[in-house]
């Protein structure tokens, strides 16, 4: 999810932008309007009393409701996030790493468990728009690249992001593989108290104290053999899920065309859990499999 991955599409920044522009007019008139009642009593003087920063006019305070109008405006502010993630995208000269039809598959599934809590394996020119869809929620960001990271948190003091580190290169998928397949990997487990070689264990503790609804795979590097791979990543998010408490975990794969995260996201995500593909884009749901003993590991 760093910049020199990006994709220079003018037309996916412009959908993008009106994307966010929906999604803030949507916010709005939520927040902004309140239903006119049918059996509203005949127009009287309304005062309102109000925390909010924009006090009344003594014009607005002696005129009366106008019960021809539908709703009742009042006054908020534009989400910090949104407001944000809107003039970010709007200056921008580079386009997020995702399609249109990629961004979809997640953007439905937080639309729905929005606000949540939603860990994404990567820092990159698309964390600004996760978290404005998050609203409200907890949108937590794992990074590899210690000086980008801090040029994002620079710019942007709110996105809360941590540092990591991995231990594991590309050539060693087929190994791990194997490892992967033994008994220590099939027990669910908090990651830090997992056996398996596969469990990444150096995280903050804020990322294994929370359950997480949603969780994108985005990151570390995997395009070549020297890279970390998203091996442990994919197992780790896999393990997540199944340790939660109850209810079950969305995970995001990004780039499952390539051969090291189709083969991972199908051995430890499970195929059995597998609900769509979008583009380079798969999403597994995988169950807490603490609220039934017994299960296996993949149904």
């Amino acid at each position: 999810m760093r910049p020199s991955e990006t994709q220079n599409s003018i037309n996916l920044k412009l959908i993008l932008i009106c994307f966010l522009c929906l999604l803030f007019f949507l916010l709005v008139f939520k927040s902004n309007f309140t239903p006119f009642r049918e059996n509203h009593p005949s127009p009287i003087l309304e005062t309102h009393v109000s925390s909010s920063t924009c006090p009344a006019t003594e014009e607005q305070l002696l005129s009366p409701a106008c019960p021809s109008l539908l709703f009742t405006p009042t006054c908020t502010k534009t989400p910090p996030s949104l407001a944000q993630a809107l003039v970010h995208y709007a200056t921008l000269n580079v386009t997020p790493q995702q399609t249109f039809n990629e961004i979809s598959v997640t953007s439905r599934v937080l639309q729905k468990k929005a606000p949540c809590n939603f860990l994404v394996f990567g820092l990159g020119h698309d964390s600004l728009m996760w978290t404005a869809l998050n609203h409200g929620g907890r949108t937590v960001f794992l990074e590899e690249d210690k000086s980008w990271m801090e040029r994002i948190k620079q710019k942007f003091p709110s996105v809360e992001s941590y540092y990591v580190v991995y231990d594991t290169k590309v050539h060693q998928a087929d190994e791990l593989l194997e490892v992967g397949m033994g008994e220590d990997c099939k027990v669910v487990v908090d990651p830090r108290f997992s056996k398996c070689k596969l469990s990444l264990k150096g995280f903050p503790n804020e990322v294994y104290d929370v359950e997480w609804d949603l969780i994108m795979v985005d990151a570390p590097t995997g395009y070549h053999d020297e890279a970390p791979g998203r091996m442990g990543a994919i197992y780790t998010a896999g393990l997540m899920g199944r340790n939660r408490e109850d209810g079950e975990t969305d995970v995001f794969v990004h780039n499952v065309n390539r051969v090291v995260e189709d083969k991972f996201s199908k051995a430890f995500l499970c195929e059995g859990y597998f609900r769509e593909q979008e583009g380079r884009i798969g999403r597994f749901t995988i169950p807490s499999h603490r609220t039934r003993s017994g299960r296996s590991f993949c149904p």
